[in-house]
């Protein structure tokens, strides 16, 4: 999706519909299809910053967008399974695998994938869908899906708010992608932080 509209065409959308294309396009990949969602919330705070959208108004959006999308994610995992998954997964061309590991991992540490998955790309799209596919209640879901939402929203947002008035567009999408990298990083390593605990208390 990002390789078939360009950033620019994202920027007009953004500028000619505003607080729609923002909430839509965050909705649809929290539902579990892969558009560059972080990329039009960068933009949304970007322009925010620029004068040219209301801060809090792309804030709301996002957030709406973020629980709502995710919403439909668990109930398409809850309905259509882990087949559905797979179908979504090779339509578009995501490996088998890595929805394997994503799965895994979730059902390892659920609460904290809800969470902290908003903030990793892959783990954001499709974390609703594996909730519903690995029965997660849905009233604890929805309270780690919308603490997650509104902290990623705020973060992502506010940076590109206030760093998008000193760099380039490009160079902020650059070091934001950056920032996910590094959240992926701790996530990672909080998870083998917990596992290498159970193993040690499993010994003990």
């Amino acid at each position: 999706m990002s390789e078939i509209v360009s950033l620019d065409i994202l920027r007009e959308l953004i500028q000619q519909y505003g607080y729609p294309i923002l909430f839509l396009g965050i909705s649809i990949e929290n539902t579990g299809i892969p558009v560059p969602g972080e990329t039009i919330t960068i933009l949304g705070g970007f322009l925010a910053g620029s004068g040219e959208l209301n801060y809090w108004l792309v804030l709301a959006s996002v957030f709406f967008g973020a629980v709502l999308g995710d919403n439909f994610g668990y109930w398409l995992g809850k309905w259509g399974g882990w087949a559905f998954l797979l179908r979504l997964g090779k339509l578009f061309r995501i490996r088998e695998e890595k929805l394997q590991n994503l799965r895994e991992q979730f059902q390892r540490h659920a609460r904290r994938t809800v969470f902290l998955g908003r903030f990793v790309a892959l783990l954001r799209i499709f974390a609703g869908p594996i909730a519903g596919i690995a029965g997660m209640s849905y009233g604890e879901f929805c309270l780690y899906n919308a603490a997650g939402a509104a902290v990623w929203a705020a973060v992502t947002v506010s940076l590109a708010f206030s760093v998008g008035r000193v760099i380039s567009l490009p160079a902020l999408i650059s070091g934001m992608s950056s920032v996910g990298l590094v959240a992926l990083m701790v996530v990672v390593a909080i998870a083998l932080s917990h596992w290498f605990k159970s193993r040690c208390t499993a010994k003990s």
